[in-house]
């Protein structure tokens, strides 16, 4: 789960960046600023993903990215698409914890019949 998720938010950093570029010809520095800590913030929620701080923060950040939209219109649809994801790894992410566990268990079973 923490892989797919971290995977999600470091491909949202670089199109953050590649968003601030974007923006950096008709826009104000309060939006470029705005931009720079979006992607701060997404480098933070990726370095704590260990934590429930993490997770939470992440997915207060999906809908910053798509706010951005309102500077960089193409946002809109990327940040819409990268929430997707999220939701995605964080769902997938669940469902492969629990299948990982499950054959753990089998295999710890398996071998304590073998003894």
């Amino acid at each position: 789960m923490k892989v797919l998720a971290s995977s999600v938010l470091a491909m949202e950093i670089m199109v953050m960046g590649f968003a601030v570029l974007f923006a950096s010809k008709n826009h104000s520095g309060y939006a470029l600023i705005w931009g720079g800590v979006v992607a701060a913030l997404l480098a933070i929620a990726a370095a704590t993903l260990r934590s429930f701080v993490g997770w939470v923060l992440g997915s207060i950040l999906q809908l910053a990215l798509i706010s951005y939209g309102f500077v960089a219109t193409p946002l809109f649809f990327l940040g819409t698409l990268f929430a997707g994801l999220w939701i995605a790894a964080i769902v997938v992410g669940r469902k492969g914890e629990a299948t990982r566990a499950a054959l753990l268990k089998a295999g710890e079973t398996q071998g304590r019949k073998g003894q």
